[in-house]
């Protein structure tokens, strides 16, 4: 059974900087694309980043020049670094991550169960 797990929200002040986590257990897979998503109150979900398996990335301009994402395979997470943070940031954000199950090849999508971030003016 695949699982996320994400970790590293909490309260910070604008201009402050958070580093998320989400580490993807379970076996017989491998991981594709991954991705973070935010969903600020009252707003439809919105992609923040993303990265491939090999490494590339993509930005929502809002984030852009603030945020990196990364990625470290041999421990199955990714990672988003956030910096420069201001009050609209202010979300619950969610990991993504496209599993390809090596005995069927078939792919899914999984998510986290998203982590708090505040950011106060």
């Amino acid at each position: 059974q695949v699982q996320l797990v994400e970790s590293g929200g909490g309260l910070v002040q604008a201009g402050g900087s958070l580093k998320l986590s989400c580490k993807v257990s379970g076996s017989l897979f491998s991981i594709n694309d991954m991705a973070w998503y935010r969903q600020a109150p009252g707003k439809q979900r919105e992609l923040a980043a993303t990265i491939t398996s090999g490494g590339s990335t993509n930005y929502a301009d809002s984030v852009k020049g603030r945020f990196t994402i990364s990625r470290d395979n041999a421990k199955n997470t990714v990672y988003l670094q956030m910096n420069s943070l201001k009050p609209e940031d202010t979300a619950v954000y969610y990991c993504k991550a496209l599993i390809t199950y090596r005995r069927s090849g078939s792919e899914y999508a999984y998510w986290g169960q998203g982590t708090q971030v505040t950011v106060s003016s």
